[in-house]
């Protein structure tokens, strides 16, 4: 029979072992869980049949949502009160939404508000210009766009693409863009796959700029074609992404795709399934 010193030691050689090698543990804690994902991935699904596509993607597994813009609005013809209460029936959650800071901004705030959701992510340069003066003034423009929706308890951000990693002499204008804006006012959201694109290093930023990444778009890329792919079948280095999420800040990771093998369901699956080998 062990006595209780023998416990004891035990136990505390255990805590030892799983401290400096936690990989030798089999717990199943390390799975990637609670995944998002854009729904510009189902952007002609979702335009057609809003709920049953919602339905579709709770099914593979998604537990977090952002819309998109659509030519039905932010929610797909649905208002936002209801976009949220058809994610929640799924056991989804409506967490953020892609918009354009416009002459109908206030509304699309007031929606944000209105839908629960937690950010609110700009998708586009607002202003046209390549150059650091313009991105400055970009800055400035995002750091009132951040105070504003933080008096509604909304968390303002920014979503990249490849042309923000463009050089204006010696500057990197998504640096200054970062190095511009206040941290507690406007939150990236880091598309790693534009990011690799561009010819950089997602873990780069993360190094940089620690914190600032609390949303990633998840998305591998052909960096050939410039295209989206399924995971694994690109250049995106998603475990080591996954291992540096604490310095990056992150909070929700999106699964976005453009351009598919198939269809985008066929696709999402997939993606899931790739997610689900994954051990952290």
């Amino acid at each position: 029979m062990q006595t209780r010193k023998q416990f004891i030691t035990s136990a505390s050689m255990l805590g030892a072992v799983t401290l400096l090698f936690p990989s030798l543990l089999s717990d199943t804690s390390k799975k990637v869980k609670n995944i998002g994902v854009q729904l510009y991935t189902f952007r002609t699904e979702m335009a057609a049949d809003a709920r049953g596509t919602l339905k579709k993607i709770a099914d593979l597994g998604y537990k977090q949502i952002e819309s998109a813009r659509s030519n039905k609005g932010h929610y797909y013809g649905l208002t936002p009160k209801e976009m949220k209460q058809a994610c929640k029936d799924l056991g989804m959650t409506l967490s953020s939404g892609h918009v354009h800071i416009d002459d109908k901004w206030k509304q699309t705030m007031d929606e944000a508000a209105e839908s629960g959701q937690k950010y609110i992510i700009c998708s586009t340069i607002p202003t046209n210009g390549q150059t650091v003066n313009n991105y400055k003034k970009v800055a400035e423009s995002f750091n009132k766009a951040g105070e504003a929706c933080k008096k509604l308890g909304i968390k303002f951000g920014y979503h990249n693409h490849e042309y923000e990693f463009e050089n204006d002499g010696t500057q990197v204008l998504y640096d200054v863009l970062l190095n511009n804006t206040q941290a507690d006012l406007v939150h990236m959201e880091l598309d790693l796959g534009w990011v690799i694109v561009a010819g950089k290093n997602p873990l780069d930023y993360f190094n940089k700029f620690p914190g600032r990444f609390p949303l990633w778009h998840l998305k591998d890329m052909d960096l050939a074609k410039k295209h989206s792919v399924e995971f694994g079948k690109g250049q995106l280095n998603i475990l080591a992404m996954l291992k540096n999420k604490q310095q990056s800040g992150l909070d929700i990771m999106f699964v976005e795709q453009e351009e598919y093998a198939s269809t985008p369901f066929e696709s999402m699956k997939e993606n899931m399934e790739y997610m689900k080998k994954l051990r952290m």
